[in-house]
């Protein structure tokens, strides 16, 4: 509660600069919870899937490695699963079935992350600019006053403004940290559909034949 209070004091003297700046870190956090949610649930297991996939198409099984990919349903499986529909065609078909896919699953992986990068600016931003309009006020207040009195008011007037430059910073710290590693996250799910879809391309190349065999029975 201490820490709070604290906090709550800071917001109030930083006056009108500090609501752009919570603008900013409300966005951030909901941007940076949305996509870790997503991009969790987007996460699976490329050994063990490459291993099920492989054991079901060498079966001849094309039924079972497609409800191997529909019974998880994530970015990854659906693009595989697009390719898996269309194994008794042409390689290129195939290979065109899993590009078709991937443009609409890769844009909703890389969604919405690049704001962070965005929002933590505009926070530093917002943090300066409050800033600069406290102190233009502290120096205002100080014109006026007694001489006595001018360097306590410039004092006080310039601690309260550098809590906007505070809070800004804060924010942008919490924007870019979120961003790198929601970039890094979304980086190795991409990676992971290059490599699972190239092999499984060959996979499908190797194995039609049985494939196509397995279906007919």
């Amino acid at each position: 509660m201490g820490a709070l209070k604290v906090i709550s004091e800071m917001f109030h003297k930083g006056d009108w600069g500090m609501w752009p700046i919570l603008a900013c870190l409300i966005f951030i956090l909901a941007i940076i919870i949305e996509r870790a949610v997503y991009l969790f649930k987007s996460t699976v297991d490329k050994d063990k899937l490459l291993s099920l996939l492989k054991a079901q198409v060498m079966s001849g099984n094309v039924q079972g490695a497609i409800k191997v990919c529909s019974g998880n349903p994530t970015p990854l499986t659906r693009i595989v699963q697009a390719g898996l529909m269309k194994f008794n065609k042409s390689d290129h078909e195939v290979q065109a079935a899993m590009d078709e896919a991937a443009l609409r699953e890769l844009p909703r992986i890389n969604k919405r992350t690049p704001y962070l990068a965005m929002l933590a600016n505009l926070a530093t931003l917002c943090g300066l600019l409050g800033t600069i309009a406290g102190m233009i006020k502290s120096f205002g207040a100080a014109a006026g006053a007694d001489a006595s009195r001018k360097a306590a008011l410039l004092a006080a007037g310039i601690s309260e403004a550098m809590n906007c430059t505070l809070f800004g910073i804060f924010s942008a710290i919490v924007g870019l940290v979120g961003y790198a590693v929601l970039q890094g996250k979304t980086q190795a799910v991409t990676d992971d559909v290059n490599e699972v879809t190239v092999q499984v391309v060959n996979l499908v190349t190797s194995h039609r034949q049985a494939m196509k065999q397995g279906q007919a029975a």
